[in-house]
């Protein structure tokens, strides 16, 4: 079938053929639509005539697609087109176990082999309680990604029921090298088949071969009903005592002393990591009941004629003596094939309908069980809401129309005790965990909501809805309120702000606000020069925060009074002046005089003096004005000779000296 190139539903591209299977071929695709590769297993063109093939191909999307684990591949689509039955499932990169298994030739480390049967395990877990059952865990259906990851594949003859169990289809399918006893004669099979056929690839990877292996399969179906296996240990002595435990006890025949669950063997397998010589797999004997026959092997004999004179020139098979070892070999192949068509046929009874016994009562299902000669199992109770005391509320296998079991088959059962009561603890005041546990011990359920506090520490329970000492029905939901503790916002920024504005923004998210002011004639008034918390610091609610806000006050006036005399410290200069009364230089006079300075008075940057006046002067009166503190600097000569900072908010006159 050359697919390459075409367009299935739309959207998926098929690139290339991957691989091929029994009942199906897989490709590898482009989903057009997600812009991603997937695979794409067609159903083979002879069985889409075979509606039986049709179905178990639906059942096989409807039950893959329904389960969602990272050790399963996942199923995307299912599709129908031109009679062509495909299902897209999760393209994985990585080999088979089996042909990891194959090119490794020895057995694999016992560590890594752990590893991926817990990883198995745990996919089997999850289907087991969806209700599906794989019946054909083998290697070659266990892809191991590039990661080391274990993907479980192939759900194509896994059948979804609500009882966790199903019975083989029409022929038998699979690999018979894996097959538990009771799918080898066609019996009843549940999870526990799973187990068992998963104790099988752990024995292969630990020991580099199967089991049971013979010439036919009809002899390795023979071999998993009647043989033990060899304990893997004596095999392989590296193999540790735990692991070696943990697969026999997954291979037993009697499905009672397997393990129940995926859940018990993944708990052991746990063990067997941390203790892996340790003794604590449960493999009690079983005691057998009624006598064990095992049907004998035929044998290649060698087969002897005696010579019979009498008839040496006239007996037939001394005549034709290659025609009769012919005519022997055949007639042993028969018996062979009638013994175990016999065998086969004793251990596959009939099967019946399985009875509905929901409703009824425990008299009325125990009837209803044996009169479809099957088995009553363990019967146990339960409480429940919705049917009264007395009534069966559950049934396993469950009851489906048209769905049949073989005879002999145990039904166990669930009876109604009816609506149990209990009484609601205080749970107030206990921290978060033991409150969970404690209505977990009083069979009700919880829901939390967390609440800040001020007062309550982070992680116990501030209030519950439900009070303590109600009495309530079993399983009802008590809401309780746990506290995080303080609030935590976050500081928002108020830099350039105003006063009013940043005091809104910051009491808007729970904080608390102090102003100090500070003067800055680089920035307008009024606005937030600095905070005392960065923003987007988160700080407990209720926190305070200084913000320092830009106040800068009026013009101001003070009276300046200079000493100039006190300056220079009394020291004058003086300078000699000619005046003459006549023409006549004999009668001229000198005169001696001050000399004067000069003196510079400067506000900031503002020059509110600048001339020349007598140095012992004792009071320079000047005017000076600005706003908040100011600088004032006296120059005389151009040296500066003070230099004093003034507060015209509380000085009105100001004198330097």
């Amino acid at each position: 079938m050359d697919l390459e190139g075409r367009l299935l539903g739309n959207r998926y591209e098929i690139l290339e053929n991957i691989g091929n299977g029994g009942m199906a071929m897989v490709y590898k695709a482009k989903d057009q639509v997600l812009n991603r590769f997937v695979a794409v297993k067609i159903l083979r063109d002879e069985f889409t005539t075979d509606s039986e093939f049709i179905k178990r191909f639906s059942i096989e999307a409807q039950a893959a697609a329904s389960i969602s684990h990272p050790n399963i591949v996942s199923v995307y689509d299912v599709g129908n087109e031109d009679n062509l039955y495909y299902i897209v499932m999760e393209l994985i990169k990585g080999k088979t176990l089996k042909e990891i298994i194959v090119e490794e030739g020895n057995p694999l480390p016992w560590k890594w082999s752990t590893n991926i049967a817990i990883q198995i395990a745990s996919a089997l877990e999850t289907a087991h309680r969806n209700n599906i059952v794989h019946r054909d865990i083998k290697p070659h259906n266990i892809i191991i990604t590039e990661d080391g990851v274990a993907k479980v594949t192939d759900f194509g003859i896994a059948k979804a029921v609500s009882n966790s169990t199903i019975t083989a289809f029409g022929s038998t399918i699979g690999s018979v090298h894996y097959f538990s006893p009771e799918h080898a004669r066609g019996g009843f099979t549940d999870a526990k088949s799973d187990l068992y056929s998963l104790g099988v690839v752990m024995y292969e990877m630990l020991t580099g071969k199967v089991p049971f292996d013979a010439d036919t399969p009809v002899s390795v179906a023979l071999k998993h009903m009647q043989e033990e296996p060899v304990p893997p240990k004596e095999i392989n002595p590296e193999i540790p005592l735990a692991l070696n435990d943990i697969i026999l006890k997954a291979m037993r025949k009697d499905t009672t002393l397997r393990y129940q669950n995926a859940t018990e063997m993944i708990i052991d397998l746990n063990r067997a990591l941390k203790d892996p010589n340790g003794d604590f797999v449960d493999n009690t004997e079983y005691a057998e009941i009624g006598e064990t026959r095992k049907v004998p092997t035929l044998n290649n004999e060698e087969i002897k004629y005696e010579k019979n004179p009498k008839n040496k020139k006239n007996g037939f098979f001394q005549k034709h003596k290659g025609l009769s070892i012919f005519l022997i070999i055949v007639v042993l192949f028969i018996l062979s094939m009638g013994i175990t068509m016999a065998v086969l046929n004793a251990t596959n009874p009939k099967e019946v309908a399985i009875p509905n016994l929901v409703g009824s009562t425990e008299e009325e299902a125990r009837r209803k069980i044996e009169e479809s000669k099957l088995t009553v199992g363990d019967v146990t109770g339960e409480y429940n809401s919705e049917y009264e005391k007395g009534k069966v509320i559950s049934q396993n296998p469950e009851y489906r129309e048209n769905y049949n079991i073989k005879e002999g088959t145990t039904i166990k059962f669930v009876v109604s005790l009816g609506i149990e009561e209990t009484t609601v603890p205080k749970v107030v005041g206990l921290k978060q965990e033991e409150a969970i546990k404690a209505l977990e011990d009083a069979k009700l359920k919880y829901e939390i909501e967390e609440e800040a506090s001020e007062k309550i520490e982070a992680g116990y329970v501030i209030k519950q809805d439900t009070e303590a000492e109600t009495t309530v029905n079993a399983g009802d939901t008590v809401v309780i309120h746990v506290s995080t503790g303080i609030e935590k916002v976050q500081m928002p920024s108020v830099l350039g702000k105003t006063e009013e504005d940043a005091t809104k923004a910051i009491k808007a998210v729970g904080l608390k606000v102090v102003v100090s002011t500070e003067e800055d004639y680089s920035k307008d008034n009024d606005t937030v020069l600095k905070q005392s918390i960065d923003a987007g610091t988160e700080v407990d609610k209720g926190t305070s925060v200084t913000i320092t806000v830009n106040s800068i006050t009026a013009t101001k006036t003070a009276t300046l009074t200079v000493n100039v005399k006190s300056l220079l410290d009394g020291k004058v200069t003086y300078e000699n002046t000619a005046t003459n009364s006549t023409t006549n230089s004999e009668n001229s006079t000198a005169t001696q005089t001050v000399k004067k300075v000069a003196v510079r008075i400067m506000v900031g940057d503002d020059k509110v003096y600048n001339d020349k006046i007598d140095p012992t002067t004792t009071n320079l009166v000047k005017s000076i004005s600005g706003k908040g503190t100011v600088t004032v600097k006296v120059y005389i000569d151009d040296v500066l000779k003070s230099t004093k900072d003034v507060n015209l908010n509380e000085e009105t006159s100001v004198t330097i000296e």
